[in-house]
């Protein structure tokens, strides 16, 4: 079973319905809590990334009976440094973003904390692509 969700960038009001509408359809599957819960984490902070730093995004998520795959491809600056993205504290969010309470630099750290495979790549002024699995 597939899901997929357009996120639009800077939508601040509509952030973390995609997550939340795929732990609701999760819960249908009798997932324990605590795949249930590394799951929704992910996908919250992959969602929140493309709310906070892209014009648009997609999310696809592959319900399999072992694991969980997600995709989020998205349309923004891309990520000059992955290897820097991926320290915890570190983050390029505007101030703006940062007002609102985001901006931490804990996303994608919490991605790959909550995630049993985890891919990212991006090219500078196109967008990025992160895919996650969470296995069952």
């Amino acid at each position: 079973m597939t899901i997929e969700y357009h996120i639009k960038g800077g939508d601040f009001s509509a952030a973390g319905s995609a997550s939340s509408e795929v732990k609701k359809t999760l819960k249908q599957f009798n997932i324990s809590p605590f795949l249930l819960r590394r799951v929704a984490i992910a996908l919250y902070e992959a969602e929140m990334n493309v709310v906070a730093h892209a014009c648009k995004g997609l999310m696809s998520v592959d319900i399999r009976p072992s694991c969980i795959c997600v995709v989020v491809e998205d349309e923004g600056p891309g990520i000059e440094d992955i290897e820097k993205a991926m320290e915890e504290g570190f983050s390029t969010a505007t101030d703006e973003v940062r007002q609102m309470g985001f901006g931490a630099g804990m996303g994608l750290p919490n991605i790959r904390k909550n995630s049993d495979g985890m891919k990212l790549t991006s090219t500078p002024g196109t967008g990025t692509r992160l895919e996650f699995t969470v296995n069952i």
